[in-house]
């Protein structure tokens, strides 16, 4: 099976420090991949929120996650913490990729990239929904359609 290569993105328009616990490390004694999706999705959460929504609200709408993809470039360990670095784009009719970057703020290393696919669903159907115009706007008051449009 070929590796998978992600790019990351220009830059980035949302970032948020966590600490690695210990319950976020394996026997090995580095980050777990099933904690680096708690990490990520706490991360998608604060973003949510910095923008004044809840993932069972935003501008009307919940969101699921569709996917996820990640490339783990090192290790994590035990008391780091790491800079979650995220930023919109790929935009489509009901949805968009929430692309990220697990990384050192005191150095050069890197431990993960990747993305996550959201998708907007009705609240009563539960089927895919548009994305709202409204929050389309937010996030572009906020600075985060720059990336999205290749600015």
């Amino acid at each position: 099976m070929p590796r998978i290569q992600f790019p990351l993105p220009e830059r980035f328009t949302f970032t948020t420090d966590m600490q690695i616990y210990i319950s976020h490390v394996n026997q090995g004694g580095h980050l777990d991949n099933a904690q680096l999706l708690t990490l990520v999705s706490e991360a998608r959460v604060r973003f949510f929120k910095s923008l004044g929504y809840t993932e069972g609200n935003v501008a009307g709408q919940p969101i699921v996650v569709g996917d996820i993809v990640a490339q783990y470039k090192s290790e994590g360990f035990h008391g780091e913490t790491m800079r979650i670095s995220m930023v919109p784009q790929d935009f489509n009719t009901y949805g968009f990729d929430l692309a990220f970057q697990l990384a050192c703020p005191d150095g050069p290393r890197e431990v993960a990239r990747g993305k996550v696919g959201i998708v907007f669903v009705g609240h009563v159907s539960r089927k895919v929904a548009a994305v709202p115009p409204e929050f389309m706007a937010r996030l572009a008051a906020h600075g985060h359609l720059a990336q999205a449009a290749g600015r």
